[in-house]
């Protein structure tokens, strides 16, 4: 027996702002919302993974343990780099030694852009 990843969950502050963050960094088709039981709304953007925005009330609080790392579609990484700065994330790390650069998303998620395959 196995097991199939279905979603990566990311804990944030505020869901919609960091789903939409995301969407537009990503390109997807609009989010879908659900109630849970506690009345919290998560927000799940389509793809390949399908990610999911959960709100929960702590802060991040160090380093993510798991990360993105992702390419850009067409063009170079220093553009989406700059593409990506330019919707709200910032760069944390561009060691010149290493082919990626390390950004952290609205909510200081850390992700990293490499060159596109």
């Amino acid at each position: 027996m196995t097991a199939r990843v279905l979603a990566v969950a990311v804990d944030c502050a505020d869901a919609e702002a960091l789903a939409d963050f995301w969407r537009r960094v990503l390109g997807t088709a609009p989010p879908r919302r659900w109630p849970e039981a506690d009345g919290l709304t998560y927000v799940e953007l389509p793809g390949d993974p399908t990610l999911v925005f959960q709100p929960v009330p702590e802060v991040k609080s160090g380093k993510n343990r798991l990360h993105l790392d992702i390419a850009p579609a067409e063009g170079g990484r220093d553009a989406e780099v700059e593409r990506l700065v330019g919707l709200g994330a910032r760069v944390l790390a561009n060691d010149e030694r290493h082919p990626w650069t390390v950004l952290a998303d609205p909510e200081g998620n850390e992700f990293c852009v490499l060159p596109a395959p």
